[in-house]
């Protein structure tokens, strides 16, 4: 009877919340305003943590998860842009489904217990193809973006009134029970501003006028905004943002995009922000003054389809992220930020309590900033608890190069270069920027094997890769060269790229027909001149056919083409294909960027003179004929007149390529490894994965050794160097079966389809390193004998904490040593110092779990293995799916 009064208890909480879902009551109805110091939630001043996901770089099976993880790593708030061209493609035509479904995602937040800033903009930037706008927009008669300018302005009001309309409607605003807290209007404006002299100015005042007219009920922000009116609030975006105070006093200081990465180029190196920096970043903005942070991205995910921006932003968006591009954690970067606002937490009660904090000069390059509590000029307590005597410090260190002792309140604390000690209680230090006790994962794949058809294979051999290999079986289709359709035209002159596709295809092909005589050929023999293609300005892509043969390629922004071609005597046709790599995303007058050519097109090296094509007439095809006969769908691609492709017959330029394949066991995120191909695009059950370009990056300005001291930029602690960028490509696991899985690939170079592989990928190794001398757990200052004082901070030992992801379990213990072992993560050593039952101690405690903590003090191991030096255990453990735990623990 207990069994079954709890099932239907927990049914009533279940159907209490989906119908508190279904209302959009998530909270009871609560205001939101703000003072000089914070965000006054409910009448309570908040310090809060905000997690970037953008919603369609990710499934909706994916946002759960997401949000929970950002939830665990102590995020109240979670961010997004709302994207227009995803929302309206066509104008008037609204798509809020899959992967735009903002409203479920709102509500999702919500119900997770979070609240959400949304950044309608409707500008996104964001490094998303035209920053967000909808290629349509540029074709409204008479408009200029981003400026004083009636028809831009006509459209952007139509689509924010939209999007605020929309969250009303389903009673997502704070006041109605929602989680909507903030809205944000335009992004990075003071930027280009000056671009557009007085009309901008004008802009910003009408942007402002127009959002708050909306009614929403909640405040609104402008990012990097400088002449924000009185009424909106200015926020800052940056890799740091400690110094930046809004313009004026009432406002409070807010960061709305914390770059703890940066995002890649194809071509290009891997940008990595060390977990310290970001940390001492995040610590020196609460310490001096900040109430609101927003990590820019929390999750980056994946540029779906041909969401990249650019031009020549890669596919992936994982952007180093807490949470990377598939959903696993990156440590010990989440868990480091975790602690960190897990301290920033318990310095709350006083950071709300206090109008300013007090400065101390602790050194040349050292101070402190106190924070105690007091009653604003209003007489109201904006403390959160109404207990007095609160007291939090911090103390920094912003010195690069020489760790500092210094005295503070009659004690002395050591604080490392580049960081920031916090002290909730003003006496005892809880978290130090610079010393992360943070487990290490290293991601790992279940299997790498070729794609094969109809073929099941046993997790245990996937992980231990002993599969054999078979013969994989691909199919194969030439895309035409040139005119394919009866929808091709004719016109004479050169035509503007996107305003002849309007972005719905990356290609665009321009063909013409010149005579070449006998004398001309004659002349260029005798002279043994080659004639040369020229192009005035080209950008993304072009390649160039000279009858029916590829000739030469180039790739650019705005770059001059110089290609030599060889001609025949008679009718030569001239095939150019011009490539969009994703457009431009950011900067002023978005709408005259365009794309293709621009100047003029002329043949050189005739005795008679250069033969101008421009005004010629040109023959104009959008787009593949793949596409069009969407050749990608799975019930598309069977009357398309595939033939079986044999290994000799690769590799081969313009062809498409499919094959069929069973999908990885398990629910660990999958990839593609594309690494044998050139450039072209793939589709996965008819889904886009992205554009894909084995570019390879330069050999050098990848560091040897990463040294988080000192201001970052993105080419400090670059990674991937002299590799292709990215060979790896997220396929969500909800667009996969279990088996027959269509896999159509569009490749323009050539490439060996015949070595893609298909990837389960999950985090296989965690390591950790804790010593004696870090901090006691954070949730120790919870407890009630600390709190009541019968313990001190000295009483309570340091604890290693291990986790393998979801489903996961620790399966074995590699290496572990208490004393001074030496290396880093799949690197570790004994030292001189070791006690004997390390192994033995931590395996008791781990193994077969899914998460673990091992207490750092010599009673655990025995003894003191070695007295009067401080101790560290080093642990390194394997996670296993945890149906193969026992076979793999007998290994």
């Amino acid at each position: 009877m207990f069994g079954v009064r709890t099932l239907l208890q927990c049914l009533a909480v279940a159907l209490t919340l989906h119908l508190a879902i279904v209302a959009g009551e998530f909270f009871k109805p609560f205001n939101v305003s703000y003072d000089h110091r914070a965000l006054i939630i409910d009448g309570k001043r908040r310090m809060l943590i905000s997690a970037g996901i953008h919603y369609p770089r990710a499934t909706p099976e994916m946002w759960p998860d997401l949000i929970a993880k950002s939830k665990e790593g102590g995020a109240d708030v979670i961010e997004t842009y709302a994207f227009w061209n995803g929302h309206e493609p066509l104008r008037g035509q609204y798509n809020f489904e899959g992967r735009y479904d903002i409203v479920k995602f709102v509500k999702l937040v919500g119900s997770s217990g979070l609240y959400l800033l949304l950044r309608i903009g409707p500008y996104v930037c964001a490094e998303w193809n035209f920053g967000g706008f909808p290629v349509w927009l540029r074709d409204v008669p008479n408009i200029e973006f981003r400026t004083d300018n009636t028809p831009f302005k006509e459209e952007m009001q139509r689509f924010v009134k939209k999007i605020v309309d929309l969250m009303r409607e389903e009673m997502l605003f704070s006041w109605q029970g929602g989680p909507v807290i903030m809205l944000q209007i335009e992004n990075e404006y003071g930027n280009m501003e000056s671009s557009f002299g007085q009309r901008g100015k004008d802009y910003v005042k009408w942007a402002a006028k127009m959002a708050v007219g909306l009614g929403a009920g909640v405040p609104w922000i402008m990012c990097k905004q400088v002449d924000a009116p009185e009424f909106i609030i200015d926020t800052c975006n940056g890799y740091y943002c400690d110094g930046f105070r809004p313009n004026s006093y009432k406002k409070p200081i807010f960061w709305t995009e914390n770059w703890d990465g940066w995002y890649t180029n194809w071509g290009g190196r891997v940008p990595h922000r060390p977990v310290e920096d970001i940390a001492f970043a995040v610590a020196r903005f609460f310490q001096r003054g900040g109430s609101f942070q927003n990590y820019y991205m929390f999750f980056g995910g994946t540029n779906f389809g041909r969401t990249s921006g650019g031009p020549n932003y890669i596919t992936s968006y994982d952007y180093d992220a807490p949470i990377d591009e598939y959903g696993l954690l990156s440590q010990p970067k989440w868990g480091h930020l975790k602690d960190l606002h897990a301290a920033i937490k318990l310095c709350e009660p006083a950071l709300v309590a206090a109008d300013s904090p007090q400065y101390i000069k602790l050194g040349p390059m050292q101070e402190a900033h106190i924070y105690r509590e007091n009653i604003n000029r209003e007489g109201q307590n904006l403390s959160w608890s109404g207990n007095e005597n609160k007291c939090s410090a911090f103390l920094a260190n912003i010195d690069e190069h020489k760790a500092a002792s210094v005295t503070f309140l009659g004690q002395v604390y050591a604080l490392p270069p580049w960081s920031v000690s916090i002290l909730p209680d003003c006496k005892n230090t809880a978290f130090n920027t610079a010393k992360v006790a943070a487990q290490v994962s290293i991601k790992t794949v279940a299997f790498d094997l070729p794609l094969f058809t109809n073929v099941s294979v046993p997790r245990q051999l996937m992980i231990q890769n002993e599969v054999a290999r078979v013969s994989e079986t691909w199919m194969t289709l030439k895309e035409p060269i040139g005119a394919w359709s009866e929808n091709n035209f004719t016109v004479e002159g050169i035509l503007e790229h996107l305003n002849v596709t309007q972005d719905h295809s990356d290609y665009l092909w321009y063909m013409t027909r010149i005579y070449i005589s006998d004398d001309d050929i004659s002349v260029l023999e005798e002279s043994k001149v080659t004639p040369t293609l020229t192009i005035d300005s080209m950008r993304d892509l072009v390649r160039i056919f000279i009858n029916g043969q590829l000739t030469g390629s180039q790739a650019g922004h705005w770059v001059k083409v110089i290609q030599p071609v060889q001609l025949m005597q008679g009718y030569n046709d001239i095939v150019l294909l011009s490539q969009t790599v994703g457009l431009q995303n950011y900067g002023a007058f978005l709408e005259k960027d365009g794309a293709g050519f621009r100047g003029r097109i002329k043949l050189t090296g005739f005795q008679n003179g250069d033969v101008d094509l421009t005004e010629s007439s040109w023959t104009y095809q959008i787009g593949l004929k793949g596409e069009f006969l969407k050749i990608y769908m799975m019930d598309q691609n069977g009357s398309a007149g595939w033939t079986d492709l044999t290994p000799d017959a690769v590799p081969s330029i313009f062809s498409w390529y499919k094959t069929y394949f069973d999908a990885p066991d398990g629910i660990d995120p999958v990839a593609l490894n594309l690494g044998s191909m050139g450039k072209g695009q793939a589709w996965v059950n008819g889904h886009h994965i992205g554009r894909y370009w084995n570019l390879v990056a330069p050999k050098n300005g990848c560091q040897r050794i990463c040294d988080y001291r000192g201001t970052y930029n993105s080419d400090k602690c670059a990674t991937n160097c002299g590799q292709p960028t990215q060979i790896w490509y997220h396929v969500p696991r909800s667009w996969l079966r279990t088996s027959n899985n269509l896999l159509v690939i569009f490749e323009e170079i050539g490439g060996n389809p015949f070595d893609i592989s298909i990837k389960s990928r999950f985090t296989g190794t965690i390591c950790s390193q804790v010593s004696e001398s870090h901090y006691p757990p954070l949730r120790m200052w919870s407890h009630p004998d600390f709190i009541s004082g019968k313990i001190s901070i000295n009483d309570m030992i340091p604890k290693m904490h291990l986790q393998c992801e979801g489903g996961h379990r620790i399966s074995s213990i590699e290496f572990a040593s208490y004393g001074t072992p030496k290396g880093s993560c799949q690197a570790f050593s004994r030292g001189n110092c070791h006690a004997p039952n390390s192994l033995s101690v931590v395996s008791q405690a781990c193994q077969g779990k899914n998460s673990c903590s091992v207490g750092i003090s010599n009673a655990i191991f025995g003894g003191d293995p070695c007295r009067h030096i401080v101790k560290t255990l080093a642990v390194e453990a394997r996670c296993t799916p945890s149906t193969n735990i026992g076979s793999s623990a007998m290994k």
